[in-house]
């Protein structure tokens, strides 16, 4: 796997997922939406630690600086 993410997008995608365990945790969200959010949070944080975004490969979107590769 190719990286295809900046530092940028991986602080917003990390962001999201905080953002959205707090709503969780406060009871903000609960039931079949917080479940989605829940695995999407958990994309999020998984895909900014492998600095990989599988669906940016069709679209050929990549926001990895050329210095950071």
């Amino acid at each position: 796997m190719k990286k295809n993410m900046g530092t940028i997008d991986k602080a917003i995608r990390i962001l999201i997922a905080i953002v959205i365990g707090v709503l969780y945790f406060t009871n903000t969200i609960s039931g079949i939406m917080a479940i989605i959010l829940g695995i999407l949070a958990i994309a999020f944080v998984l895909t900014s630690f492998m600095s990989f975004c599988p669906l940016y490969l069709p679209f050929g979107i990549n926001t990895l600086k050329k210095k950071e590769k």
